[in-house]
């Protein structure tokens, strides 16, 4: 924190520390981060990031994710705004909650009914409760190393989970269609759900789009099985497909969960499914006290049309790949080597030998100096808000970044 240059940043930290266990928490806690990142932030804008120092810099994590238009993209905002001039969290939901539902019905072709929660978390936890609710069994496959939320039954962290939180949890390798089947059988005919990401996208390793072999084959067991392809397109929806991520695959799962980019920043999630879930989606007691709140509602509803509007998925699409060709372009002018993997609407760029992520470490901290805020080791994600003068003047603050990291020894 010393090293900080943002004194107020650093006050900031002080102050959280002394009232907040560990001063903040979970994935959105700057010290993880290279020293010189900022905790604290007074304004968003587009595609821009200002910090309490008034450092102004291009952001290429959008909040991790919820910002798929942008910071404040004026049509969301004017929908929330008229929203909660006329209610938001009231005794029981606003027309609003089945317009949304109808219009997410709608664009999803695999869903036939939708739910509403709060975060992603929620929606994975919620569908594997409705995969044992409708099979009447217990066992949930998942791939060794993705993240499906915070529950104790697929939190990444051990502390405080018990191997009972865990014990109908079984495990296979991502893209590896023996590994799977060897997980059916040991599930021995207990089979509920199995849970697959909507591309390999764990922290600090290259990512994987899904093989549609193996995508064809999860599907080929669910229905052998009797069990329910679970997609979670938390961290992907609405991004690389408005129809769910593995609609270009032709492989439409039962269940699905849905948050991040759903309202382009205000609190909401969603579960869809098919017909055959509905009964068991009903049965189950699922709720929270701000579930039925209007404004976040009132925001996705804006966030989808504006989407189809703008053909979201495409335009993310290209300025994500102007972004990696400016990478490559300006890692071979400084003699490095660098993996770029994963979809362009959510990049990942890793160095070549860098097992400590020292060298990306010294390219993020310098291109953040320099205006850009970029990761060393998880997936970035663009909005609808970068232009491709928005990627040009990111990939001059790059610069600075790979000068960095060639300096690394």
């Amino acid at each position: 924190m010393d090293q900080l240059p943002n004194s107020r940043d650093a006050a900031l930290r002080r102050r959280a520390g002394a009232v907040i266990p560990g001063g903040l928490w979970g994935h959105l806690d700057a010290a993880r981060l290279p020293a010189g990142y900022p905790q604290y932030y007074q304004r968003a804008e587009g595609c821009r990031l200002t910090d309490v120092d008034g450092h102004t810099v291009i952001d290429f994590m959008c909040s991790w994710g919820p910002i798929v238009l942008g910071h404040r993209n004026p049509a969301v905002e004017e929908a929330a705004a008229r929203q909660a001039a006329q209610g938001d969290a009231m005794n029981g939901p606003a027309v609003v909650l089945v317009e949304l539902a109808e219009a997410m019905v709608a664009q999803i072709p695999a869903a036939d009914w939708c739910l509403f929660e709060k975060n992603g978390t929620d929606a994975t936890t919620a569908c594997v409760t409705i995969a044992r609710a409708g099979t009447g069994r217990r066992k949930i496959l998942a791939a060794r190393g993705s993240y499906h939320g915070a529950a104790p039954w697929c939190s990444p962290s051990l502390v405080g989970v018990t191997a009972e939180d865990r014990a109908h949890v079984l495990h296979y390798e991502y893209n590896d269609i023996a590994s799977l089947e060897n997980a059916v059988d040991q599930a021995d005919g207990d089979l509920a759900g199995i849970l697959v990401a909507a591309f390999r996208h764990d922290l600090g390793r290259d990512q994987e789009m899904p093989d549609p072999a193996f995508a064809r084959r999860l599907r080929e067991l669910a229905d052998q099985t009797g069990a329910a392809l679970i997609l979670d397109d938390v961290r992907a929806g609405f991004r690389l497909d408005l129809g769910g991520s593995w609609e270009p695959l032709g492989i439409r799962p039962d269940l699905a969960a849905w948050s991040k980019a759903i309202a382009n920043g205000h609190a909401l999630s969603a579960v869809t499914g098919a017909e055959r879930f509905r009964d068991a989606a009903a049965g189950i007691f699922t709720t929270g006290s701000f579930w039925c709140a209007a404004v976040p509602m009132a925001a996705a509803f804006a966030t989808l049309t504006e989407l189809r509007r703008l053909d979201g998925p495409a335009h993310m699409r290209a300025m994500g790949e102007r972004l990696r060709a400016g990478f490559e372009a300006g890692a071979a002018r400084h003699g490095l080597a660098i993996r770029q993997s994963g979809p362009a609407q959510m990049p990942l760029m890793l160095f070549e030998g860098d097992a400590d992520f020292a060298r990306g470490n010294a390219f993020c901290a310098a291109a953040l100096r320099a205006g850009a805020y970029f990761h060393p080791k998880h997936n970035m994600f663009l909005s609808c808000a970068h232009t491709a003068a928005d990627i040009d003047l990111a990939l001059q603050a790059a610069e600075a970044g790979f000068a960095a990291a060639a300096a690394i020894g």
